[in-house]
Formats: C-alpha cells, structure tokens, sequence
C-alpha cells in the first residue's frame, strides 16, 4: 500500500501510517487513512478511502480472506463467539445471504451483528428477523474508528431490538 501510494505521489505513507498504529504488527487502511488526512493529501478519513484505498484506487493494495470455515474454526478454538460483522454490507441477495448464513451457522457460527453503524433501519429489521430464525445471538455496533471517522460515534447507536438475546449475555 505504501509503494502504491508513493507511485501516486504521497511520500512517507509507511512512516505516517506507523505514528497512528499503536501495534505495528496491526497496521491497517485506516491508519493509512489517517496519515492521508494529516499530512492534507484528502480533507476526511472517507474521501481518503474514497480516492485512494477501493479497488481501482491508487493506493487499493489486493487481499485474501480467510475461507469462512477457517474463520469460524480460528475464533471457536480461541474461545471465542463466532460472529458475522456489519452483514448489511455483503453483496449478497437474500437468497445467497441464507445460504451464508445457513453455512456460518453448520460450521458453529453463534452469532450476527443486527444492528451496526452502516445499516439501515430495514437492515436492523432483516438481521433481527435473520437471528431469530437462525437461533443466532445478536450483537451490535458502532464500527467506530475514532471521532469522525465512523458511521456513527461512540454510545450513539440505539439498543437491540426487542426479542433478540444479546451476545453479551453468553459471557
């Protein structure tokens, strides 16, 4: 990513995005985003991803997903809730989306995101309804990135919709 954005003409992108990491082992587009908007080169974190981080960008850098089996498998072995994030974003029909999610659920999938920063109240309405039919557990939230960054901030995001259980309470 840095190499692509030095082609574009933004120096030092590795080196700023580093300043905003605070694990250098988990750098990310958003720590680029930032350096981006600091160093003036765009006026907010989302004209950033906008003009430079999305496929067909100057500084869009390809990468691999882990396969959905991996991932369930990597987050039940560690302990954890196997949850699907943000689904209101996936490109997927609703066909496709139960067939996803009918897949999730086989491999040990627990739980879904209802409501998130980027959906729409109709989006709330569909995973809500999506929990219930699956048994899945419900989760929520902001995606937040810091002030002015995300969709919605921090303690802003209305609560679950009645009648689904919340992920929180398996813990």
């Amino acid at each position: 990513m840095s190499a692509a954005l030095e082609k574009a003409g933004i120096g030092n992108a590795f080196d700023g995005a580093m300043r905003f990491a605070e694990n250098p082992s988990l750098i990310s587009r958003s720590h680029f985003a930032r350096y981006l908007v600091e160093s003036g080169v765009c006026r907010d974190v989302r004209s950033v991803f906008e003009s430079y981080l999305v496929p067909g960008r100057p500084g869009y850098v390809d990468h691999r997903w882990a396969t959905l089996a991996d991932s369930v498998g990597w987050v039940l072995g560690a302990g954890g809730i196997a949850a699907v994030a943000h689904p209101g974003r996936y490109k997927l029909n609703s066909r496709d989306m139960r067939r996803f999610l009918a897949e999730f659920k086989d491999l040990g999938g627990q739980a879904i995101e209802v409501m998130s920063g980027s959906h729409t109240p109709e989006n709330v309405g569909t995973f809500g309804r999506l929990a219930n039919e699956y048994g899945f557990l419900a989760s929520r939230g902001s995606d937040f990135h810091g002030p002015g960054e995300s969709y919605i901030d921090l303690g802003k995001l209305p609560p679950l919709p009645d009648g689904l259980k919340p992920v929180w309470e398996a813990f």
